[in-house]
């Protein structure tokens, strides 16, 4: 039987996890709440098989599986609320809006014996499973290092502009948005990290995200990990990610097309799709079936999703 889905957040995130979870054959997304009516009515236009709730309570209660898209600062409650229930959880990163409330969010969930996982998007995808494997095999040689380099005209991005909360220092940014993702990647690859060094940038205005972050971390065996990112000027969004070998490199950019170099310039080594967000999510899925069956899965784990935010953090931190 399909697992019975309740939504709690319709904003981007909620809206296209319940297009693509309508879609996939193990999960009825059927039961939705957003305080905002207006995302409410767009979610009942993209999907008329789901329903609106009069409450998130009421939502968690006719569901097996919560998944939370909603704001990290309104995060803490629906979860407990759900794991209190007996709910499955998947969550979007990062826990809460600091390390003191997401540590009590992750220990009060580890108390309810309910599966929980994080949608770190490139934890199924072809690209991070192929280049592991890559990696076991020897292919790559020894591991180096890895080079996350990202450049963007403006943030929010113009799809993003519709949650406001990601433009302020608070909860937003593209170190917690964007950089939390590679990190998670580079993990997967190096193992943990630890902050070496970083600066970063913010404007005058002390409510607004960070503009700029140069950082490097290490891995336990010291492989380096060299982070660069811009906000500003006229130019395309650039987000590469690079796994520097001995005998060869890899490159991901935007998360899914990737390339192999041997010394001369990256080729690409598949073509990209032509839906690679339907490509991810369907991986995600596919994943969080294995999960919720208590089966190995490649979903992140709570554990790996706080430590990633320590390392988020503690960046942001750092402004000398």
């Amino acid at each position: 039987m399909a697992v019975k889905v309740a939504i709690i957040g319709l904003g981007i995130m909620g809206q296209r996890m319940l297009t693509h979870m309508r879609r996939h054959q193990n999960f009825e997304p059927d039961y939705l709440w957003d305080p905002d009516e207006s995302a409410c009515h767009q979610a009942l236009i993209l999907d008329q098989q789901s329903k609106i709730m009069d409450s998130a309570n009421d939502a968690i209660s006719e569901a097996d599986l919560v998944y939370l898209a909603c704001p990290p600062a309104v995060r803490e409650p629906y979860a407990l609320a759900a794991a209190a229930a007996g709910k499955a959880l998947f969550l979007e990163k990062p826990f809460g809006i600091n390390l003191d409330d997401s540590a009590k969010l992750m220990a009060g969930l580890q108390t309810y014996n309910v599966p929980v996982a994080v949608n770190f998007t490139q934890a199924s995808g072809a690209a991070l499973t192929d280049l592991l494997a890559a990696k076991d095999r020897g292919d790559m040689g020894y591991l180096l290092g890895v080079d996350i380099i990202l450049t963007y005209p403006a943030w929010p991005r113009q799809w993003q502009k519709g949650a406001d909360w990601l433009r302020f220092r608070a909860e937003g940014g593209m170190t917690r948005e964007v950089i939390s993702h590679f990190l998670f990647f580079t993990e997967r690859v190096l193992g943990p990290l630890s902050l070496i060094s970083a600066h970063t940038t913010y404007p005058d205005d002390p409510s607004l995200c960070e503009t700029a972050v140069l950082a490097r971390l290490e891995s336990k065996t010291g492989q380096a990990v060299s982070i660069l990112a811009t906000i500003g000027g006229v130019q395309p969004d650039r987000q590469e990610f690079i796994v520097k070998g001995t005998k060869s490199s890899r490159r991901v950019t935007d998360f899914h097309k990737d390339a192999i170099s041997d010394g001369g310039a990256f080729i690409a080594l598949r073509e990209p799709p032509k839906d690679p967000r339907a490509i991810s999510l369907k991986a995600q899925l596919d994943d969080l079936s294995l999960h919720l069956a208590a089966k190995p899965n490649r979903l992140a784990t709570m554990e790996e999703a706080f430590r990633i935010q320590t390392l988020v953090e503690s960046i942001l931190a750092k402004t000398l």
